[in-house]
């Protein structure tokens, strides 16, 4: 596929394409760019912040694939021959899968040196992937419709009854749901509450005749919350709502008492991608604390660099739940199919 039809197709597939700015003092025979592959909801940012600073510090040319994780795993997958993407930027379980699948190459300090400045639990699997920002995810809420919601089991309230949408289990987000209600139907703690997948399915079940619909693209559920059609969307993130209620929309998010979920984001180098230098260059300067302090501050994130002060970004005096990533993509296929069957009963 020459550059122009494929610049063409990005662009038809709703592909940011960016221009690119060369250094000063440094002399390039063309431009340079890279696809990246990443989270649809991470549009603005990816878009305010690293395009400009990519082609500021490595004069890079940013074309943007906003998609779900569980996709840009599927276009890995399908080009392993010919791979077009170079970075994705996507899911801890996902990334574990696309391990297993060989479309990951490893990265080492020589190359991203920012590596060594990463929190501890951060780099994982020698180095195929790290986390560059760390989201946390609670329910986000209509500020007309309610003052706030404290509990988890706010969604299964008579009062929320056709006004509540969830996202689909094929979305990592939709796990949060299913684990809320594995607490909900147990009362056990979260370490122990998340295996207990038949009690989940079971308050699952009960949550149906207050589940407007599900949603595998989160950004159409979210404009219906702005509009009041809905009072609650679960297991929304804190790097998307929290910057839409900056901009004055009558959203919140809550966090609620049992707990809020960690969402570890990924950042990863394509194996046999193109640009393979100028794709570390992307992913050391994703990991350095100038680039780490801005999405932190802007997506409302705990940054991963040491050296980025997170503040008072992820709230306090509740549990932080990090889900067994291994039991997840064990079992997800199957809950994927579940999960399908009993919202379309």
């Amino acid at each position: 596929m020459n550059p122009i039809s494929r610049r063409s197709l990005l662009k038809g597939t709703g592909a940011l394409a960016l221009g690119t700015l060369a250094l000063p003092g440094i002399v390039r025979a063309q431009s340079k760019e890279l696809v990246i592959g990443c989270a649809g909801s991470h549009t603005a940012w990816m878009e305010q912040i690293v395009a400009p600073h990519m082609r500021e510090t490595i004069g890079a040319e940013i074309l943007f694939e906003g998609t779900k994780s569980s996709v840009n795993l599927e276009k890995m997958a399908s080009n392993r021959s010919n791979p077009y993407l170079s970075v994705v930027q996507m899911d801890d379980p996902v990334m574990i899968q696309a391990v297993e699948e060989e479309l990951l190459r490893p990265m080492d300090q020589s190359a991203v040196p920012n590596l060594a400045n990463l929190r501890d639990g951060t780099i994982h699997m020698d180095g195929m992937w790290a986390n560059y920002v760390q989201p946390w995810a609670g329910i986000a809420y209509n500020t007309n419709a309610r003052e706030g919601v404290d509990s988890w089991s706010a969604l299964w309230s008579e009062e929320a009854k056709g006004r509540v949408i969830i996202p689909s289990l094929q979305n990592t987000e939709g796990m949060w749901t299913l684990f809320a209600a594995a607490m909900l139907a147990t009362g056990k703690p979260f370490a122990e509450a998340q295996y207990e997948t038949d009690a989940a399915f079971a308050k699952l079940e009960e949550l149906k005749p207050n589940v407007l619909t599900t949603y595998s693209i989160m950004s159409q559920a979210f404009n219906l919350l702005e509009q009041g059609e809905i009072t609650m969307l679960s297991g929304n993130f804190s790097s998307y709502t929290l910057p839409r209620k900056a901009e004055g929309v009558p959203v919140d998010l809550a966090a609620p008492s049992e707990g809020i979920f960690a969402m570890p984001s990924g950042i990863c180098l394509v194996k046999g991608g193109p640009n393979p230098e100028l794709a570390e260059a992307y992913v050391n300067e994703m990991l350095g604390a100038d680039l780490q302090a801005k999405i932190a501050e802007f997506a409302s994130s705990v940054p991963a660099n040491t050296k980025v002060d997170a503040g008072a970004i992820v709230p306090s005096g509740v549990p932080i739940h990090s889900p067994d990533w291994s039991f997840v993509t064990s079992n997800r296929r199957e809950w994927i199919e579940r999960f399908d069957k009993l919202m379309a009963g």
